[in-house]
């Protein structure tokens, strides 16, 4: 370890580069970083947006609108506040494309994010500020991950100090050319810094990620809605840029001795309390029944339809085992007619037996009882007969 590291044991070494070369490509951090911070930022708002009753996939479809728009916004008020960097003489104006050295201005990105962000929000039919509230804690804590950026490009450092997080500055040249300095391409041969900064990239690193956590556990607490969340981040964010700012020493365009930068960061943050306190009369947080996007609507309708085409089968099938049900109740009476009258003709047939049975009885009987009234008859004659033979026996004869 050199003379002059070991002095500050408690500073903060910056890397030795920004850009490393693999293959033909050249990877570099401050894209890289860039890259990150959309990602963890699409990811929160996702998890937000469903959480608050949003579609499934909408922050995602919504990204693809506003985060290009975002970078070219980004790019566009950088190049138009730092000009001089781009035109003039002895500049390049080709280097204005170049976004991947570093270069990008929030207002730009959020002013020209907000635009894509409305057009996607206009074809999906969800309401932008309820989704700028779920994709807000998201957005500040990718500038913070892009903050990551600067560091390793060694670059919007504050002034000297002795303080023990200083950041230590080194001196990078080109790789090709040793003797020529190249602070974002080149390297540097040694860890001896070439003096001790504040670091700027980390006080802002750390106080976006206190107001990412400051406003998502007031959203929680106060069930904050219609565009207030996002009010909340653009005033805290604004706030901390404002004094940040007025620490930096890296050249910067002035209005009435101050940084551009500084006077913007005011007259935002007075148009966000503006509007947080404004938006109290708007009410509770959107209904989760307003954020379906579009997409759901036509899926619901093509479910609904697919129901309703299978309760119309459904009814058919019901109607031809009813149709079939009315068939078998109608046949049933005929067939119970067919039996009854085999009963009745079966009952009429076993009451003529009975009847003719009956006759024969009574003529048997009758037959019966003529016999006795025969024999009876012929008994008596027989007893009269003899009677009277009896007595023409008994009489005295009349001669001597």
């Amino acid at each position: 370890m050199s003379t002059a590291s070991s002095a500050f044991l408690a500073t903060i070494p910056s890397p030795d580069r920004g850009v490393w070369d693999v293959g033909p490509l050249s990877l570099r951090a401050y894209a890289l970083c860039i890259i990150l911070g959309i990602v963890v930022a699409i990811w929160l708002g996702e998890r937000r947006w469903q959480a608050r009753g949003g579609s499934k996939g909408t922050v995602i479809d919504v990204a693809v609108w506003a985060a290009p728009m975002g970078l070219i916004g980004g790019r566009i008020y950088h190049v138009i506040t730092d000009h001089q960097l781009y035109f003039g003489e002895g500049r390049d104006p080709v280097r204005a494309l170049y976004i991947w050295e570093g270069g990008l201005g929030i207002w730009g990105a959020i002013a020209l994010g907000a635009v894509g962000a409305w057009i996607a929000c206009r074809r999906k039919g969800v309401p932008l500020p309820a989704l700028a509230d779920a994709v807000a804690p998201g957005i500040v804590i990718a500038q913070a991950i892009g903050r990551l950026g600067n560091y390793f490009n060694q670059e919007l450092y504050g002034g000297p100090t002795d303080l023990p997080w200083g950041l230590e500055i080194y001196r990078r040249v080109s790789q090709d050319n040793p003797g020529m300095e190249d602070p974002l391409n080149g390297v540097a041969l040694n860890d001896v810094p070439v003096e001790i900064v504040h670091p700027t990239f980390l006080y802002e690193l750390l106080w976006n990620l206190g107001v990412a956590l400051l406003i998502i556990w007031l959203d929680r607490r106060l069930r904050l809605g219609h565009g207030r969340v996002f009010a909340l981040y653009v005033a805290g964010y604004t706030a901390g840029r404002f004094w940040i700012e007025l620490m930096r020493t890296d050249p910067a365009n002035e209005i009435l001795g101050l940084r551009v930068n500084v006077w913007m960061s005011a007259l935002v943050f007075v148009g966000a309390v503006v509007y947080f306190v404004l938006a109290r009369v708007k009410g509770p947080r959107e209904a989760p029944e307003t954020l379906r996007s579009n997409d759901d609507e036509g899926d619901d309708e093509g479910d609904n339809e697919r129901d309703d085409e299978g309760e119309a089968e459904s009814d058919k099938a019901g109607g031809r085992k009813d149709t079939e049900a009315s068939a078998d109740a109608a046949a049933m009476p005929t067939a119970n007619g067919a039996a009854a009258t085999g009963e009745a003709a079966t009952d009429d047939t076993a009451t003529q037996d009975t009847a003719t049975h009956d006759a024969s009885a009574d003529s048997a009987t009758s037959e019966t009882t003529a016999s006795d009234s025969a024999a009876s008859d012929s008994a008596a004659a027989e007893e009269t007969a003899a009677d009277v033979g009896q007595e023409r026996s008994d009489k005295p004869s009349g001669g001597a």
